[in-house]
């Protein structure tokens, strides 16, 4: 076709737009059928937000993983339940309804701060867990080698979780998942001596450690949604101690109201995660739990956090006073988490004692 000719035809569309905006008739059926779309749109992004805002269902590791034993034809050993249901949180956490939404840099769900928030406490929990696994639980001192699986998976979960591409996040991670899978085979397996899981109190007392601070913090975090005044104890208990710089002796700490429904959605991710970690552990480290009489303790915990996660009724998560005539909903999260932080404290008392 001549360059004459689509400059012709190009000429003829214009005309005929600028023919359609004149005629009243055509240019109200344009405006109409412009205004639908704009309105089907907006429906499907708010159905695709209320979808995608829905957050996996909770599941039974023991059940869960008998059957995923048995698919793979795997024989349950000590720690199998542990690093399966590890396995099946970082997949949930990539297929749930949506996907994986952190990195999402396109509509509707870069609108959806609530969903990457739940996502990053549930992966705070995956990290954790994966390092004490490849540092503590995997080996049986601090001179023997690291297991090789182990020494992958650990990293690839601690990859940048808002990367879009080059690569992507949710690639990475599942590289994580895919060294888990063989270290789990190898566990599993009787004639392989390599891999091995030992369910010590000690090993358990370090990971309870690192969800004892991490709690803390989140504690904190949703108790400073009202404001409070704090007295400085950073150095309290030990007379000689010293920090780098001077601090005053009262320090106020308040969460700004745009990060209130960050910390709330990122505490119930947390305990999400944990409520099947330690479900898992519960059956891995029976017998040490038994012997410690520790065994209610830990059941404890795991109903504290259950309570976290009743269903939210209200649109938007408020913010009122202490005592004021508006809920907080921060400050009823804090007080689940810290009674599930004070029964950690007992836990591990219990498992250091001889």
């Amino acid at each position: 076709m001549a360059l004459s000719q689509l400059i012709q035809r190009g000429r003829n569309f214009g005309w005929a737009v600028i023919d359609t905006f004149n005629d009243p008739s055509a240019r109200n059926k344009t405006v109409k059928f412009i205004s639908l779309l704009i309105a089907a749109i907006i429906v499907i992004l708010l159905i695709l937000m209320l979808w995608w805002d829905q957050t996996p269902v909770e599941f039974n590791p023991n059940d869960t993983i008998s059957k995923m034993a048995a698919e793979r034809q795997h024989q349950i050993v000590t720690g199998y339940t542990s690093t399966a249901t590890l396995i099946s949180l970082t997949n949930a956490l990539l297929d749930k309804s949506g996907g994986y939404l952190s990195n999402d840099v396109m509509p509707p769900s870069i609108w959806m701060d609530n969903v990457p928030n739940w996502e990053f406490g549930v992966l705070v929990q995956i990290r954790d867990f994966s390092r004490t696994l490849r540092n503590d639980i995997s080996r049986s001192q601090s001179q023997s080698l690291e297991d090789s699986d182990l020494s992958i998976a650990e990293p690839q979960f601690n990859f940048n979780s808002e990367s879009w591409l080059f690569p992507p996040t949710e690639s990475e991670y599942r590289k994580g998942v895919d060294a888990l899978e063989s270290y789990l085979a190898r566990l599993s397996d009787s004639t392989n001596s390599d891999a091995q899981f030992y369910a010590r109190a000690d090993n358990l007392a370090d990971w309870l450690a690192i969800v004892e601070k991490r709690l803390g913090s989140l504690s904190q975090r949703l108790s400073a949604s009202v404001g409070q005044i704090r007295i400085n104890t950073d150095l309290a208990g030990d007379p000689d101690a010293n920090q780098s710089t001077p601090s005053p002796a009262e320090v106020i700490t308040q969460t700004p109201w745009t990060q209130i429904d960050d910390v709330f959605y990122e505490t119930r991710g947390s305990a999400w995660a944990l409520i099947h970690l330690l479900k898992a552990v519960e059956h891995d480290f029976i017998d040490v739990l038994q012997k410690k009489n520790a065994l209610v303790s830990l059941r404890q915990i795991i109903r504290e956090l259950e309570a976290s996660q009743e269903t939210v009724w209200s649109p938007i998560i408020l913010n009122g006073s202490g005592f004021g005539l508006v809920a907080n909903h921060s400050l009823v999260m804090g007080s689940y988490i810290s009674r599930a932080n004070a029964a950690i404290i007992d836990l591990r008392s219990l498992l250091n004692q001889g």
